[in-house]
């Protein structure tokens, strides 16, 4: 049974409630404490907040033995892990096992091999950050969208720099059509427009992740709702409208709403992961429409029947939302055979000698460098 005192846990600022504190029980009864992931650093070091303050974990060798090097079953910030300290090391904690996530934003990794890459975890939020200059892009929002539905987090499409931008509310019109029943809104991080919206989502808790590809403004947002992040930022290429990439790992803030925020790095891709329920949930307006057509396997091309293609001839359906479903379903078919995990990852951090030289300072991961 949960306790009822679980409002008022320390770690209460942070998201931890009653149906965390039930997870959480048999660790308890273990004498271990728990923790939330704040900054993912490299060979499974993660920086963690706990009740008494920031930790600096390492996964235990069995830890390393039960995950069986797969990447989703390694912490990710915003999940909630259970540690130790370290006996003789201040700052330094034990990271033995993670409580079962509530959601979580994942992709395929970059480049040929086909492997899961865990972005974000147990966030409520997702806000989808598009910038609207020559970094527009409505297919990527949609896909973007796909991710987010797979999550098990609530997507909000975010249209940023719309100083940059003569007709912000045509654009809102468009990507409204193209994701519909999904909350869109404009902002500006220069003149502020928008961001009474966001910060509606921001409330005490709750876990907000912004995601999007590289120079959109994520930080930028974040920076104006948690005005101490003070997260690093930096202006696009004038050249082709390129964000570089300033965030270079993943964080999670408190805002002073009492919000927790994400910021990832940018995205040059979003190459979807076993995402095909949530490809049809995306698109629902096409599957509803396709339960009327005369075959079932009609792919909605020249096939008598079709109920597809008469919705997009009266313009009640965009034909590139047709055009990007067809895409996306043939990616996850493609893939489908071939979808594998990892044999192996990185081996077993080999930091001893330097938590010796640190042993008597407070960690702080602001300040820490990765060797």
């Amino acid at each position: 049974m949960a306790n009822p005192e679980s409002a008022n846990h320390p770690l209460a600022p942070y998201g931890w409630d009653a149906k965390w504190e039930a997870a959480f029980a048999p660790h308890a009864a273990a004498g271990l404490v728990p923790a939330r992931a704040v900054v993912e650093l490299r060979r499974h070091y993660y920086a963690v907040q706990t009740a008494e303050g920031e930790l600096l974990a390492e996964c235990i060798g069995k830890f390393h033995h039960d995950a069986k090097r797969a990447p989703d079953a390694y912490p990710a910030v915003g999940d909630w892990v259970v540690i130790s300290p370290s006996p003789g090391a201040v700052g330094r904690a034990q990271l033995h096992a993670l409580l079962p996530r509530r959601s979580r934003f994942c992709r395929q990794s970059a480049g040929g091999v086909q492997t899961q890459q865990l972005i974000a975890a147990n966030i409520d939020v997702v806000f989808l950050v598009s910038g609207l200059d020559r970094n527009y892009n409505p297919k990527r929002i949609q896909r973007f969208l796909v991710a987010a539905r797979d999550s098990g987090a609530e997507p909000v499409v975010v249209l940023n720099k719309a100083d940059l931008h003569p007709d912000p509310e045509a654009v809102r019109t468009e990507i409204e059509r193209l994701v519909p029943g999904v909350s869109v809104i404009i902002t500006s991080s220069h003149t502020r427009r928008g961001l009474k919206l966001l910060g509606g989502h921001a409330t005490p808790g709750r876990t907000l992740a912004f995601v999007g590809s590289s120079g959109v403004g994520k930080s930028s947002l974040i920076n104006r709702l948690a005005r101490d992040a003070e997260l690093p930022i930096a202006e696009v290429r004038e050249k082709d409208g390129k964000g570089r990439h300033t965030t270079t790992r993943r964080e999670l803030v408190l805002a002073p709403s009492g919000a927790l925020i994400i910021d990832t790095p940018g995205m040059r891709e979003l190459q979807l992961w076993d995402a095909e329920d949530a490809v049809e949930e995306a698109f629902a307006d096409i599957v509803t429409l396709s339960l009327r057509c005369r075959f079932t396997n009609c792919l909605h091309e020249d096939e008598p029947g079709c109920a597809v293609r008469p919705a997009i001839a009266a313009g009640e359906l965009p034909a590139s939302r047709l055009e990007n479903y067809r895409k996306l379903k043939g990616e996850q078919a493609a893939k489908a055979p071939a979808l594998r995990k990892p044999s192996a990852v990185a081996s077993k951090p080999s930091w001893k000698k330097k938590a010796a030289e640190h042993a008597a300072q407070p960690f702080r991961h602001r300040q820490h460098r990765e060797d």
